[in-house]
């Protein structure tokens, strides 16, 4: 299953970065953001077997509670929200079009804004998530196929992502730096480039 095959290597793609991403945590935060969302996913990998009948939104469901019982700190809270956004669309739809990948991932965003209460500008995951996001409905309306669409939204998530190094944290642990966050990439906008980046590719092949 193409759904199973695509969080495996987003799996991967943590797990390989837990080091990179706590190194950038650790330069402005708690310095466990790689450890917690790699332990999360090496749980979700676990299960992946398990889940080979599963519909996607009991595939979303799953991860979800993997992810609230074994990731600490707010990423874990900040993407299982996430996750759970898109389990109640998808118990709602049988099929997964582009136009419902789109929507989909609005109300992912929508979760992390109202879980984080942040906005994008203020140095965290909805600086790369929310450029990627409009990318793609830009894209899927203008009638582009998925994977050209992903191809935009990786392209600005990338954009996003490195705009984080010039914006003053106001969230989390790197608000305490104040200006001193400048200068460094905020490591929530990187796990969610390389997920974006994971899924790109992945779809490209």
């Amino acid at each position: 299953m193409e759904l199973l095959e695509i969080i495996k290597k987003v799996s991967d793609t943590i797990i390989e970065n837990r080091d990179y991403l706590t190194d950038l945590d650790r330069e402005i935060g708690d310095g466990d953001h790689g450890v917690n969302l790699a332990r999360g996913f090496e749980k979700i990998e676990a299960e992946l077997p398990k889940m080979t009948d599963m519909k996607p939104a009991d595939i979303f469901n799953k991860m979800t509670m993997l992810l609230m019982s074994n990731v600490g700190g707010a990423s874990g809270a900040l993407y299982a929200t996430a996750l759970m956004k898109a389990t109640a669309y998808l118990k709602k739809t049988e099929t997964v079009s582009p136009n419902d990948i789109v929507a989909i991932w609005d109300e992912m965003i929508k979760g992390i804004q109202m879980r984080g209460k942040a906005v994008k500008g203020e140095k965290t995951m909805l600086d790369t998530q929310i450029p990627a996001y409009e990318a793609l409905k830009s894209a899927v309306e203008g009638g582009k196929d998925i994977k050209e669409a992903f191809k935009d939204a990786l392209a600005q998530g990338e954009i996003g992502m490195n705009s984080t190094k010039d914006i003053i944290a106001t969230k989390g642990r790197a608000s305490y730096l104040g200006e001193r966050s400048i200068g460094h990439l905020d490591p929530g906008s990187v796990s969610s480039y390389l997920i974006i980046k994971t899924i790109c590719e992945e779809l490209n092949k």
